[in-house]
């Protein structure tokens, strides 16, 4: 067996900090098989002295690092260089190799995303495409072996279903950090993304359809999770909570059976739904859902690829009203189909909807191997040898994207609940968190929500995934 040192590599705080739920999974797929692993999170680490790296290398003697890379950028065109995080990668790398000599495992979703790419540049021995419980396991006992694996491993012929799932090794220190910074910790129900949005990495990450935990044992681990670690909020990182077959239904079910007392938020689908399943959500301690609406109006929405207007999003967002769960909207300006007519009707359509709070994105940051990377090379929107790497965005070319922004910015000023650039949303929840509140924070922003203090203790914190979790890096 084999001593293996995790290490979470994101940094970022915004739009919340966010507890890597993936490593957390790995560690509990390795443990099981017998190795000894250790847990290194750098967001926490940041200020520690001596350096938490440096130390645990030398006290743990490891024989694998893997590293998890959760982003590459933050998904906005009017900061794409300030918030590149490959290089970050490269600078971890080295920093453990002039300590360390052994194999460096690169994971998480934003390596998924180009992975022959970021091993090149990053400086790693091996990567993992897609889920790593299974994947590591099998990376680390070729080499044991002696064998030569290959470089990049995985995607596994056989994705990990119900009876795979592991309970993630949640680390207590890190639960108390993460609900002090972030009022939260995160939770996975289900993998997967049926859809078919061409700007998405969801699918390539995870696969084309939804595989699907017991609901039974999501309530008895978020029942364990709040008893064993004191952890009352989570936020539900499925692609989609509410799927079409209605299996999110079933899990609030066992939520409420099991009692357990735990808060949680979600990403929603403006799909059909009623204000008894509404009510159900609820019940089982919904307090407030983040919607991929994505586009404003029916032709953008067409341009990516959704399978629903702007009435379905009214419909959605005014069912969420009477039922008194409170709402924020996503959408991305300056994709196919996008022309000066559409941006006006967008604006107006978001104007109508009510009492929600809406995050707005100049252009869509272009991924390898989704659908909008076709569009933006057969219109010469980006060049062939585009590695896309570094961002690139794709910007209807019938658009001024100068004049949109000003638009935008300007439709949207003085308004306390409609955020463009993302970034002055991000001002007023870092406000509020210094005054120590904690949480999502938009929802505190509707009339409809009374104000809720989580903690008065002092914060200096200022990171779904997004909020702005348009591109799927959870």
């Amino acid at each position: 067996m084999s001593r293996i040192l995790l290490i979470s590599a994101n940094t970022t705080r915004e739009p919340l900090p966010v507890y890597p739920l993936g490593i957390a999974l790995v560690d509990a797929a390795l443990t099981a098989r017998g190795h000894e692993t250790r847990q290194i999170n750098l967001l926490r680490d940041l200020d520690s002295a001596p350096p938490s790296l440096e130390r645990e290398l030398a006290a743990f003697s490891p024989e694998f690092v893997g590293i998890s890379i959760r982003n590459i950028d933050n998904v906005d065109s009017l900061s794409p260089d300030a918030n590149w995080y490959i290089d970050d990668i490269r600078k971890l790398v080295k920093r453990v190799r002039e300590s360390w000599k052994g194999p460096v495992i690169f994971g998480g979703p934003a390596f998924s995303i180009m992975p022959e790419i970021i091993l090149d540049y990053a400086g790693g021995d091996y990567g993992i495409v897609g889920e790593g419980e299974v994947a590591f396991n099998l990376l680390v006992e070729q080499v044991n072996r002696g064998e030569t694996p290959p470089r990049i491993t995985g995607p596994l012929p056989r994705q990990m279903d119900a009876q795979d799932f592991h309970v993630p090794a949640y680390e207590q220190g890190l639960v108390n950090f993460y609900l002090d910074q972030a009022g939260m910790v995160n939770y996975q129900t289900k993998r997967g993304c049926p859809f078919g949005c061409n700007y998405c990495s969801y699918p390539l990450i995870e696969g084309r359809k939804f595989r699907f935990q017991d609901p039974g044992f999501v309530a008895e681990n978020l029942s364990r999770l709040k008893k064993d670690h004191g952890a009352d909020t989570v936020f539900f990182t499925d692609s989609v909570f509410n799927d079409p077959g209605g299996r999110y239904l079933e899990v609030a079910e066992a939520l409420v059976r099991k009692n357990t007392g735990i808060r949680w938020a979600a990403y929603f689908r403006p799909d059909k739904i009623s204000q008894e399943n509404l009510a159900l959500l609820k019940a089982s301690g919904l307090y407030a859902m983040e919607v991929g609406s994505d586009a404003a109006c029916d032709t953008t929405l067409a341009g990516i690829n959704k399978t629903f207007g702007f009435d379905r999003i009214m419909a959605f967002n005014e069912a969420c009203i009477r039922a008194k769960i409170p709402c924020a909207h996503f959408f991305m300006f300056g994709g196919p189909g996008e022309t000066q007519e559409t941006i006006d009707e967008g604006l107006a359509n978001i104007s109508r909807l009510r009492q929600t709070v809406v995050f707005a994105f100049s252009g869509i940051r272009i991924l390898p191997d989704t659908g909008i990377e076709k569009i933006a090379r057969k219109e010469g929107i980006i060049k062939e040898s585009a590695t896309l790497l570094r961002p690139e965005y794709y910007v209807s070319a019938r658009i001024n994207k100068a004049r949109m922004d000003r638009q935008l910015e300007n439709a949207f000023l003085r308004k306390k609940d409609r955020f463009f650039p993302p970034e002055k949303g991000q001002v007023r929840i870092n406000a509020l968190k210094v005054f120590g509140f904690k949480g999502l924070l938009w929802d505190m922003l509707l009339q409809t929500q009374p104000a809720r203090k989580r903690s008065r203790k002092m914060s200096t914190t200022s990171d779904k995934e997004p909020t702005g979790r348009h591109h799927g890096l959870p």
